[in-house]
């Protein structure tokens, strides 16, 4: 097995890598579609002035999304992963179009549901074949596309939104915009290659090798089948059942898995998003410029990560992200204490809303993503993956729904202060539970995190 002692090159896998993360685009930008328009949607529509519509139009989106998520490994499973992108794209071209052309709110929410469970099938799916047709070697590197490609959807959507206050019915063009790079998605899929794993899992090893001469050139493909055949046996027809996923020696994967996703969405960064431009509203910022701002910050902290993420390890950028985000929270904390004076807590609440998102961007945004469909074993990937990215929508809905409550409730500092407590127990749970998994063939990871039977 001499072969194996260059790394495959970077060129085969990119075009498929770049082509995948188009999901990811449209996911980031349907993030933000709504939030410039969303006052010129409720005059035309006719429901301004009412939270509950306004509300709704922003959360039927994620409530598309986790059903979307929930369906999404069966999906990854029987169709395949290319079909998946492709029927990833389909309601988010339908729905995009039905919002783009609709009079009623009612045509509005439909529309939104269904974009969502376009974006419920996107992630997961990329997640997923990203891992599985990316070498080794670039794995984590290929993972913060993710990442990136999400930011610069929403930096798109609120830089198409910018005229919306200026034209008439410009909020339509916003939604139109977004089928394009949707039906480019679906389109350019028919070009790509089908993961290999999946492959080797419905007994196709001859299709598989072909696959992986495609993605890693043919002096590879002798290795990587006999990485496969080390653990999966081909024809495996059985469906994997979902007490599968939940019981015996997979459960600790996938609770790993679900308690990092969880704990990513309650360290307060939805929230931060949800509700940064009145933070920095009230230090005087104007929100075009704070939007920005916090989308560079994610932006340079993705960039920094995908540099980082095969030289330092996952688990190491994680830890130091969380710890981050806990040192933001406590400048926030600082800042809405009574005993700083006006101008300092400006600066402390910025500053501290800047570096939490930063920080976030590191490790604690992209590596989740990219570290679960490694975790898993082949078996189980595309079902666990779909539970977790579930988990992770329910909790972004709840903390989108009650973050205002809260903030209402018991006020900043306490509010800010939880936050922290929940990145500080992040920290201790990667420190315990995460195992590096830096330039490790996914076979290598899966003997390693799961006791043969």
């Amino acid at each position: 097995m001499d072969v194996e002692t260059t790394n495959p090159s970077w060129l085969l896998s990119f075009p498929h890598v770049v082509v995948a993360t188009i999901s990811s685009l449209l996911f980031g930008y349907h993030l933000g579609v709504v939030n410039e328009p969303l006052e010129s949607i409720s005059i035309d529509l006719g429901f301004r002035g009412n939270t509950l519509a306004e509300g709704l139009v922003v959360s039927t989106c994620l409530g598309g999304a986790f059903i979307g998520s929930l369906f999404s490994g069966w999906i990854a499973d029987s169709a395949g992963r290319r079909r998946a992108f492709q029927l990833c794209a389909l309601p988010m071209i339908i729905g995009a179009a039905t919002s783009a052309t609709t009079r009623t709110l009612a045509g509005m929410l439909i529309g939104r549901f269904l974009v969502g469970t376009g974006m419920g099938i996107g992630p997961p799916v990329a997640s997923l074949y990203l891992a599985e047709v990316s070498p080794a070697s670039l794995r984590g590197t290929y993972g913060s596309f993710i990442q990136i490609a999400t930011c610069l959807g929403l930096m798109g959507a609120l830089f198409i939104g910018i005229p919306v206050r200026e034209i008439a019915g410009w909020w339509r063009i916003c939604f139109w915009v977004s089928t394009v790079p949707a039906g480019i998605l679906a389109f350019a899929m028919i070009f790509c290659a089908e993961s290999p794993h999946w492959l080797y899992k419905k007994g196709r090893s001859a299709e598989a090798e072909a696959e992986f001469e495609r993605l890693l050139g043919g002096s590879h493909v002798k290795y990587a089948m006999l990485e496969l055949s080390k653990l999966d046996r081909g024809d495996e027809a059985d469906t994997v059942k979902l007490s599968e996923v939940f019981r015996g020696r997979h459960f600790r994967v996938v609770y790993i898995g679900s308690t990092l996703f969880a704990l990513q969405q309650l360290s307060g960064i939805n929230a931060v998003f949800y509700f940064s431009s009145s933070v920095f509203k009230s230090a005087g910022v104007p929100s075009d410029v704070a939007n920005a701002l916090i989308g560079v910050a994610n932006l340079t902290g993705s960039i920094v990560a995908m540099l980082l993420m095969d030289k330092l390890g996952r688990k190491l950028l994680l830890l130091w992200s969380f710890f981050g985000m806990t040192m933001s929270m406590v400048l926030q904390v600082a800042a809405a204490n009574s005993y700083v004076s006006g101008s300092g807590s400006l600066y402390l609440s910025v500053g501290g809303m800047l570096m939490f998102v930063l920080t976030f961007a590191l490790g604690a945004g992209p590596v989740p993503g990219l570290l679960l469909p490694e975790i898993f074993p082949n078996r189980i990937r595309a079902k666990a993956m779909a539970f977790c990215m579930s988990v992770h929508w329910v909790i972004n809905f709840f903390v989108g729904l009650l973050f205002l409550r809260l903030l209402e409730q018991l006020g900043p500092q306490l509010l800010y202060s939880i936050f922290a407590s929940v990145c500080m127990m992040a920290v201790i749970f990667v420190k315990k539970n995460v195992m590096e998994t830096k330039g490790k063939s996914l076979q290598e990871i899966e003997i390693a995190l799961l006791p043969p039977e």
